[in-house]
């Protein structure tokens, strides 16, 4: 795999981070033989698709990489943190992301 990795730091941690238009400037520099446009165009797609599966139900898997799908979280009594009151918080339905096996050794290797 190719490391897609920025330089950027996340202001509140530290913490490395790339947003969708350094993905998309990383990826054209990598391909120079693609336009920038057509990555912008490959990279909404192909987040459009992973966002349609889930919003059906579906599960997204990307082998070597991990698996999107929805978990149910049901009904519960939650708290109103200023005033302590009891209040009833509805079922809803939250992306979840498993990493494969690839990347978790990959995180995990000591280089």
């Amino acid at each position: 795999m190719t490391d897609l990795a920025g330089p950027d730091d996340d202001s509140e941690n530290g913490t490395p981070r790339m947003t969708r238009s350094e993905l998309i400037q990383r990826l054209s520099e990598m391909n120079p033989h693609l336009y920038q446009r057509d990555v912008e165009r490959i990279i909404a797609t192909v987040f459009d698709e992973v966002s349609a599966a889930l919003s059906r139900g579906d599960r997204v898997e990307l082998r070597g990489f991990g698996a999107f799908s929805v978990k149910r979280r049901g009904p519960r009594v939650g708290r109103n943190p200023r005033t302590g009151s009891s209040v009833q918080v509805s079922e809803k339905h939250v992306p979840f992301f498993k990493a494969g096996k690839e990347l978790r050794e990959r995180l995990n290797t000591e280089d």
